[in-house]
């Protein structure tokens, strides 16, 4: 609940927590639709597209465009129809009352009628050295994405999961050999997956390094990734076990390494609004078909993008729920403004009816 010490900074009909694709998108549409809506942009501005160098899978560019350029393009359409895009992080949605109150990690206060949520998910990394220069340059997070980048180079790629056990099967599209390092000697991913990964690995189009571990990739932005430094013990686990006389080292050559380690959906800002998570914290939106696909069970919140699609998580998939979002939002505060004005007719009935 707001405090009445609070100063609101500046109240908007609509307020966008991301500036990623979802984020640009749902702002495009709601500039159009005189919505004013004010986009917040997050710890990683323009999202992980910002992090691709090449984008060659988003509709409308035959020749690719840079992840970067593709976001300021966004940005610079975005303003074009009204929409105000400032720096900041939203720590806490309150929504007990209406307005929503939007507090921001500064300690800025705003109001907002409606919020759409497309924070975006971020995906996990090692920490290990390398990866602050090599990603987006050999290093990545999005198999669909730049795995057509590396035709013909070995690739490697890190995990045990599902999402490893699918993006290693993708890639053996371009890759010369796909190699799967995995922590551990079992995999976590279902037998369906781990069933197609050992038919390709007995076609000799993947191999799997089991027990294995990356401590530190080789590189520069210039020549892209070189090789890596690997890991293994006969327990698993080898970074815990450095010091054990089994662990062994050794460089291995690669031409790219993509993560596979999974993603954290940026939902903590929501989690005193009642809105739905799930066990991993990803936002869950109504779905189905007709309008409010992209509402939740708070009134007034929507979701779009990798905040809500842990499976997609692509560029063009965000862009069209970041537009369901702005439409579901835009049909929401025109029935409120719709009950306040026949509330107000009301109260100019029941005024007259006393004289």
């Amino acid at each position: 609940m707001t405090e009445d010490t609070d100063e609101i900074v500046d109240h908007r009909p609509l307020i966008v927590a991301g500036s990623g694709i979802a984020g640009l998108s749902a702002a495009i549409y709601a500039g159009r639709s005189n919505n004013d809506p004010l986009v917040f942009e997050g710890d990683e501005p323009g999202g992980q597209l910002t992090l691709t160098t090449e984008v060659d899978n988003y509709p409308g560019f035959p020749e690719g465009i840079s992840g970067p350029e593709l976001v300021q393009n966004m940005k610079a359409q975005a303003e074009r129809f009204g929409a105000e895009i400032k720096n900041g992080m939203v720590e806490a949605v309150e929504g007990d009352e209406r307005p929503f109150t939007v507090r921001m990690k500064n300690g800025d206060v705003y109001t907002a009628d409606a919020v759409i949520a497309a924070s975006g998910a971020s995906a996990r990394t090692l920490g290990i050295p390398g990866e602050d220069e090599l990603m987006g340059y050999g290093l990545s997070t999005c198999a669909t994405c730049d795995g057509a980048f590396f035709r013909d180079e070995k690739i490697l790629v890190v995990g045990g999961g599902d999402a490893a056990m699918e993006e290693a099967n993708f890639l053996t599209k371009f890759a010369s050999t796909v190699y799967i390092a995995h922590r551990r000697e079992e995999f976590r991913a279902e037998d369906y997956w781990i069933d197609r990964v050992m038919e390709k690995v007995d076609e000799g189009e993947i191999e799997i390094m089991r027990n294995t571990e990356v401590t530190e990739l080789h590189g520069s932005r210039e020549d892209g990734m070189d090789h890596v430094t690997l890991v293994s013990h006969p327990e698993g686990h080898p970074t815990e076990k450095l010091d054990d006389p089994d662990t062994e080292e050794f460089d291995f050559d690669v031409g790219a390494v993509f993560y596979a380690i999974g993603h954290t959906p940026n939902t903590e800002y929501l989690e005193d609004t009642g809105v739905e998570l799930d066990d991993e914290g990803y936002l869950q939106a109504k779905g189905g078909d007709g309008g409010g696909q992209t509402a939740t069970d708070v009134p007034g919140i929507f979701g779009a993008g990798d905040v809500v699609d842990y499976h997609y998580q692509q560029a063009a998939t965000a862009g069209g729920m970041g537009v369901k979002a702005a439409l579901d939002a835009d049909d929401y505060l025109e029935e409120l403004e719709r009950k306040g004005k026949a509330a107000a007719g009301g109260e100019v009935a029941a005024a007259e009816s006393d004289d």
